[in-house]
């Protein structure tokens, strides 16, 4: 598909009044429009909340940044925002919808290019997708393109209907299935220490890697989303999403090309490739956890079932601990160790890449223990990578030491880093849709977490709350690591700013 540089579209937002479209969704188009990769745009604003054009141009006027900028640029910026107070099941609310697109459409020059955005409750997907084809809205003359934010489906059977639903409007060419993570800098740098450096893809295999982890930490509570937290934990919420598209990128084979449709494919055959556990293995390769009270930053905080909108006998996780194996030739008895969970140390998400150790230590005669190498890719709060080598100690004596060898993105370039909605939006106006998730990826992530989940439902966990706010989980999932001779990285020390 051919990409524009400065794409032309008009974007309507359901949830135009929602957290997500004022913390996000309108700082990314604002930064956009700054730096002139917007050219002819307009946004409708959808939301069921009666409001007038003011008042919601008030609104994206909030929510951006305006210090250092020409206020003419904000004024002309916000002018481009319209408001539709919408009912979603209702035909007439949608033609009237049209009438204002097409209007828009006509006074912008906007070619007949339509983006939807849906940033709302999922229950409602389906339903406007369905109405925007019954009611005529993608009847268009330029593309239409449909973003969804997650989750998609509550599981595989659930994600199956949704599908289904939105291709009776869409293609799977014009789904757009945003994963945040996959908008963040070093989740897309993977790609580019994988298969642009001579130094790393040969020894990117079970011969020379001992396991991967990967860590995302949360220090924040359920906070106020503790009835859609219920539902869905975080397995759902992180694991089928977030944690497998990360281990998909680090696993997958180098593609033919660089493009959407040959990425993708690379990254369904490791989804693929995944071992698939069986109801009594569950225990044996995941642990769950669920935070009870304890202090962050000194502070007291209470327990997941003290949470409002939280059941008190609750028996869903906030963490997870896993192994996965990837049955390839390539990542054949290399463990993948993931873990994410809610209430801990330290807000962090990093992949340790651990290297096997050396056939022969030639400085066994001085007691010292050589430290492996790792390769710490850290995705945020900070950005960077770290090389973690063993060298010379200053002196006489031939005593080896670790020495780190470090790239900060913040010393970099790290100040014009865009935000990851940002990157994502832009990538949706030109038509690239490399970072966004196929229906095969769903699909295949979906069955391999209904697996832990099946039995995680049926199954009480007695020992719930079973590890304490401010620290990295329970204890069952160092013994994880354990059972194979191996330990959690402790990647609160690792801080890329300081190597």
């Amino acid at each position: 598909m051919k990409q524009n540089g400065k794409p032309t579209a008009l974007i309507m937002i359901f949830g135009a009044t929602g957290d997500l479209a004022k913390r996000k969704l309108f700082p990314s188009l604002y930064n956009l429009y700054t730096k002139k990769k917007l050219e002819r745009f307009a946004v409708i604003g959808v939301a069921r909340r009666p409001l007038s054009a003011n008042d919601f141009q008030t609104t994206v006027k909030n929510s951006i940044d305006t210090s250092n900028v020409n206020p003419s640029d904000v004024n002309d910026f916000i002018s481009r925002f319209y408001y539709h107070s919408h009912d979603v099941t209702d035909s007439s609310s949608y033609t009237a919808l049209n009438q204002l697109a097409e209007e828009l459409d006509r006074n912008y020059g906007l070619e007949g290019n339509r983006i939807f955005y849906l940033a709302m409750a999922p229950e409602f997907f389906g339903t406007i997708a369905e109405h925007l084809k019954k009611d005529g809205i993608t009847n268009v003359r330029g593309f239409k393109r449909l973003v969804i934010e997650k989750p998609f489906g509550h599981d595989l059977e659930s994600a199956k209907a949704l599908n289904k639903q939105i291709r009776t409007a869409f293609s799977e060419k014009e789904i757009y299935r945003i994963d945040h993570y996959l908008g963040k800098e070093m989740v897309q740098n993977i790609e580019e220490i994988r298969f642009a450096n001579a130094i790393f893809e040969p020894l990117w295999n079970n011969r020379y890697i001992a396991n991967i982890q990967i860590t995302s930490s949360e220090i924040l509570g359920v906070e106020e989303r503790g009835r859609y937290y219920e539902k869905s934990g975080a397995l759902r919420d992180m694991v089928q999403n977030h944690m497998l598209q990360m281990v998909a990128l680090l696993a997958m084979e180098p593609p033919i090309r660089l493009t959407t449709d040959e990425i993708r494919s690379e990254k369904v055959k490791v989804l693929r490739a995944l071992r698939q556990l069986k109801a009594e293995e569950v225990n044996d390769y995941f642990v769950r956890g669920q935070y009870g009270s304890g202090k962050i930053n000194g502070e007291t905080v209470p327990g997941y079932r003290e949470e409002p909108m939280v059941d008190k006998e609750s028996n869903t996780e906030t963490y997870v601990a896993g192994k996965l194996i990837i049955d390839n030739f390539r990542w054949a008895g290399v463990p993948f160790y993931i873990r994410t969970g809610k209430r801990m140390k330290a807000k962090s998400t990093k992949i340790v890449i651990q290297f096997k150790d050396i056939p022969m230590n030639l400085y066994y005669q001085t007691d010292q223990t050589l430290n492996p190498n790792l390769l710490v890719i850290h995705i945020q709060p900070e950005e960077g990578i770290t090389l973690h080598l063993n060298g010379k100690k200053a002196g006489q004596n031939m005593e080896t030491t670790p020495v780190k060898l470090n790239f900060s993105n913040k010393g970099a370039d790290g100040m014009n880093t865009p935000e990851a909605y940002e990157k994502l939006l832009y990538d949706c106006l030109r038509g690239d849709a490399t970072n966004f998730t196929h229906w095969d990826e769903v699909a295949l992530s979906w069955s391999f977490t209904d697996k832990i989940s099946e039995v995680w439902e049926n199954t009480k966990e007695a020992s719930f709350p079973n590890y304490e706010a401010g620290t990295m989980g329970p204890k069952a999932a160092a013994e994880l690591l354990e059972k194979d001779g191996f330990f959690w990285w402790p990647v609160t020390d690792f801080d890329v700013e300081i190597c």
